[in-house]
């Protein structure tokens, strides 16, 4: 597929910007001027790394269709398909059988159980002045991920791995403006010199919330390095991707970023959308629509602009853009793929490209590897044969078959669809009876044993993908009379622990690094202070640090000014290896005095009503920092009384 832009020649392009004149200032002085020579100059190696990518990646696309198809579920009807539903639009057609689906939201559930465990990331402290640092540090995450449901973004991510190979996402620092209430009092004196105190709200403009968020890329529009593996993204020379915005809003941000420049030189563009922004996605064409991606499908009320993002590992001397002989990452936004609106070297702290890719069947060599969708997509289209192949039988042996001899029977009588009819013959056959005028021919299903054959192709699926029928809630249909105990225990345990190798890997590919981007952004990008909630499994250091009735601690940018480790999920589940071993161990634990004195019974208890599914044990504890209730004989009563430590209830 040739890529081709508006305006092939640079002096095509510019020409439509030379009438066009504003008074921008960029960034080190650089001329960025859309008319010059160096933005032409730099355009040109941007737009280059984009169609080598491009180039690359749309191979892929034809492949990632076919699994758009299947988890849509979606068949285009043939022609004479759309005869039998427009006489009786009950009868069914070919469909996809929605197993390959079945077998993506068990793969999710699991992955979203094992990653959305609350606090979805955890940090401690390197050395000892670090400790409570990285405690708040853990919570200001946990409050971010709650505030900009990091969840969802989550869940697209590790869809688009199962479905396409690779999940992309971004870690971004979002900030919020808006109109905040403050209380103040107003002091006011009537007639009679009498003052009086009124409390006033006012409402002040200024930013509200700030923390991280994550961003998902749709991998139809991701450009990475074509000479890197999926797994190994941050050794590539470049990656970018195109994201979809408006005219507008651009505009908006320009006047309130000074980062953001030439957006004013768009409006000579009629069309601003990215020759590379083409609708290859199958996803939003199920049941017959049309993509609103599609180029000619966009309403003429809005007026999109494509932008070609990307960060590029590059020399500033060799480029024009500083005298470092060295390289550094910089980052670029072609919109339209005409105009330079953003231009920059990252200062993130971390030196990384913020990104972090997912990809459970990496190779270590493939920049897009085989997908667990595309693994199944050979037996789906066998199970969507054998189904469609058995309903197109059944529909034709619905439908009567006669042979009829036309000279005796009057035919047209004969096509009456109707019950009770009355067929009529012809005259040469009256008074020789109607035994050979119709003869109904036998129906074979030959397709009868198709529906258990189609059992046979999910069992393989389900053993493909590593979901068996116990992950997704149902239990085997076939075997002995019932389901043993130790065999649904043990078949369980085994689909459990590979979908834990696949978490695992997951989580050191791209949870271990979205963390630590996290944690670099909050140290870096933090400006004002924030409240968090004391929770969880720091609760008892943070209130001995915060006072024993502290139910919320302040946290400063200076707080978190610590070295840390984050811990990296190993993949698990609560309950997904849980053995009741563990019950029968904690009875004897408390029923031995001696085994009582050495293990602590209280975290057995917790682990144990952890891998059960409790999420709020912690809620229940007693807290050890408050009075307790205490019990004294008569005598200590009464002289606690005398000396006026104690007071009888009725007079306080």
């Amino acid at each position: 597929m040739p890529y081709i832009v508006q305006g092939d020649s640079a002096d095509v392009r510019t020409s439509q910007y030379r009438d066009l004149k504003f008074d921008y200032e960029y960034p080190d002085g650089l001329d960025l001027d859309p008319n010059s020579e160096f933005h032409e100059k730099l355009r040109s190696k941007i737009w280059q790394r984009a169609i080598d990518s491009r180039k690359v990646m749309s191979k892929r696309y034809d492949s990632w269709n076919e699994v758009d198809k299947v988890l849509t579920t979606y068949i285009p009807a043939s022609v004479v398909e759309k005869e039998v539903k427009k006489k009786d639009s009950r009868k069914p057609i070919s469909i996809i059988f929605p197993y390959s689906y079945s077998n993506l939201e068990s793969l999710l559930t699991y992955m979203i159980v094992a990653f959305g465990q609350d606090p979805m990331f955890q940090y401690e402290g390197v050395e000892a002045d670090d400790t409570i640092g990285a405690m708040l540090m853990e919570l200001v995450i946990r409050l971010h991920c709650i505030k900009n449901k990091v969840l969802l973004k989550l869940h697209t991510i590790l869809r688009d791995n199962f479905a396409y190979g690779i999940g992309i996402g971004i870690p971004e620092w979002t900030t919020r403006y808006g109109k905040t209430p403050i209380k103040s009092n107003t002091k006011s004196v009537d007639e009679s010199n009498q003052e009086s105190t009124q409390q006033m709200i006012n409402y002040i403009y200024g930013l509200t919330f700030e923390g991280n968020s994550l961003n998902n890329i749709d991998p139809y529009l991701w450009l990475p390095d074509p000479s890197v593996s999926s797994d190994s993204l941050q050794e590539g020379e470049f990656c970018g991707w195109i994201e979809r915005d408006n005219y507008m809003n651009m505009l908006s941000e320009e006047s309130n970023d000074k980062g953001i420049f030439n957006v004013r030189y768009l409006k000579a563009r009629t069309d601003k959308r990215s020759s590379l922004a083409t609708d290859n996605s199958m996803r939003e064409k199920k049941f017959g629509g049309s993509s609103k991606t599609n180029r000619g499908g966009m309403v003429s009320t809005t007026n999109p602009v494509d932008n070609i993002c990307m960060y590029i590992n590059l020399i500033p001397k060799e480029w024009g853009l500083g005298d470092s002989e060295y390289p550094e990452k910089w980052f670029f936004r072609l919109s339209a793929d005409d105009v330079i609106t953003r231009c920059e070297q990252a200062n993130h702290h971390h030196g990384l490209y913020p990104m972090a890719v997912a990809s459970s069947e990496f190779d270590g060599y493939s920049m897009t590897p085989i997908s667990r969708m595309e693994i199944l997509n050979g037996l789906q289209g066998v199970l969507d044969w054998l189904f469609n192949s058995h309903m197109a039988n059944v529909r034709k042996s619905l439908n009567d078959m006669f042979v009829v001899d036309p000279y005796l029977v009057n035919i047209n009588d004969l096509k009456d669809p109707e019950p009770g009819k009355l067929i009529r013959l012809r005259r040469p056959a009256w008074g020789h009876g109607v035994k050979d005028v119709v003869q109904q021919l036998a129906v074979n299903d030959i397709t009868r044993l198709n529906i258990a054959d189609s059992t046979y192709i999910t069992q393989w699926m389900d053993r493909i993908s590593k979901t068996d029928q116990s992950m997704s809630g149902t239990v085997r249909q076939s075997g002995p009379e019932r389901l043993t105990k130790g065999e649904f225990q043990g078949t369980r345990s085994s689909a459990v622990s590979q979908l834990q190798r696949i978490a695992m890997i997951i989580g050191m590919q791209f949870m271990q690094d979205i963390g630590e981007m996290f944690a670099v952004h909050t140290q870096q990008y933090m400006t004002k202070d924030t409240f968090v909630k004391i929770t969880g499994r720091y609760e008892e250091q943070l209130q001995a640090q915060f006072g024993p009735s502290a139910t919320r601690a302040r946290v400063s940018p200076i707080d978190l000014a610590v070295n840390y480790d984050l811990i990296v999920r190993d993949g698990s589940i609560p309950g997904g290896n849980f053995s009741e071993a563990w019950i029968q161990l904690f009875q004897t634990i408390v029923g031995q005095p001696e085994l009582y004195q050495s293990f602590d019974v209280t975290r057995i208890f917790m682990f144990i009503a952890s891998q059960l599914g409790a999420k709020n044990v912690e809620d229940f504890r007693r807290n050890v920092n408050r009075i307790q209730p205490q019990q004294m004989g008569d005598e200590q009563v009464v002289k606690e009384a005398e000396a006026g430590n104690i007071v009888p209830t009725g007079s306080m």
